[in-house]
């Protein structure tokens, strides 16, 4: 059986994304992650926000200190490309600001790791063509924001065009699609149920390898060598605030899909999904050892 590349990446952020200001989940759930990546052998990308590194040091440090790749995700985890769709109160930084707040986002994690980040994934997959041409002037390795299951035409590594980001070009930076399961037909606008995340905590392992396995006999029809890029969070393997969610001057409710199963379930079915992964024949890399 051919070896199936696999990038693990980790979105280093506040609980519930933007929904929340706390950081319960990315303390104690950064925990459960590396032992279980531990127990399996497996190497990682964790891509932490500036604002996450300098109020979390210590789990920088514990992340770092066991060989994982240290990345970025921004300052505040805001918009900073292209939105799909509307969400709101979330407008996107403008074009010209780009890079200015992705150089501050560099600084950030890098004063608290002690290394710079090489590798860079847009929150929620919102990336653009001005978000690749500043990491390439930072010297950034590889991007991980391109949604399959929204542009649809990229299935593996790639190196962007300077003028449109989901096109191949020249750009010495490497993009990384993430991982859809386009074998099967989309029932959403958007063709976001075709996106992996975050199928292995509320549906289960095993529902989640029938879409990798899926897309595995899509890329070998198409001759194409199956590459899975998938993102995951720290708060998932913790348990979050159900209901309404208070602070500020508001609250929120998150839809139920979005925090079910965080916590024992979700590291019991990671765990699987690892075994399962390597039952494949899955190479595990960080996102900095891949090149197109």
């Amino acid at each position: 059986m051919k070896k199936i590349k696999v990038m693990l990446g980790f979105d280093m952020e506040t609980d519930i994304g933007s929904w929340t200001p706390w950081y319960d989940g990315l303390v104690n759930g950064t925990p459960v992650i590396l032992e279980l990546l531990k127990k399996h052998d497996i190497t990682a990308t964790f891509y932490f926000t500036g604002d996450a590194a300098r109020k979390n040091p210590a789990t920088v440090k514990a992340v770092k200190e066991v060989g994982h790749e240290i990345g970025c995700h921004t300052l505040f985890h805001e918009t900073i490309g292209d939105a799909l769709f509307e969400i709101p109160g979330m407008m996107p930084i403008l074009p010209e600001e780009v890079p200015h707040r992705l150089k501050l986002a560099t600084e950030w994690v890098e004063e608290v790791a002690g290394v710079r980040p090489v590798s860079f994934r847009c929150p929620r997959l919102f990336g653009s063509t001005s978000v690749v041409n500043a990491l390439e002037g930072l010297g950034y390795l590889t991007d991980a924001s391109y949604p399959m299951y929204f542009y649809k035409e990229r299935l593996t590594p790639y190196h962007p065009d300077a003028a449109d980001w989901t096109q191949e070009g020249n750009m010495r930076l490497t993009e990384l699609p993430n991982f859809a399961d386009m074998a099967m037909v989309s029932q959403d606008e958007f063709g976001r149920d075709r996106d992996q995340w975050p199928l292995f905590r509320t549906s289960g392992t095993a529902e989640l390898m029938r879409h990798v396995n899926g897309y595995i006999d899509f890329c070998r029809g198409k001759n194409v060598e199956p590459f899975l890029c998938f993102y995951f969070h720290p708060w998932e393997f913790w348990p979050m605030r159900e209901g309404l969610i208070h602070y500020g001057e508001g609250a929120v409710l998150p839809d139920p899909f979005i925090i079910k199963n965080c916590g024992q379930y979700a590291a019991e079915q990671f765990d699987l999904m690892l075994t399962e992964l390597k039952k494949l024949n899955a190479e595990f890399y960080q996102a900095k050892q891949i090149n197109a």
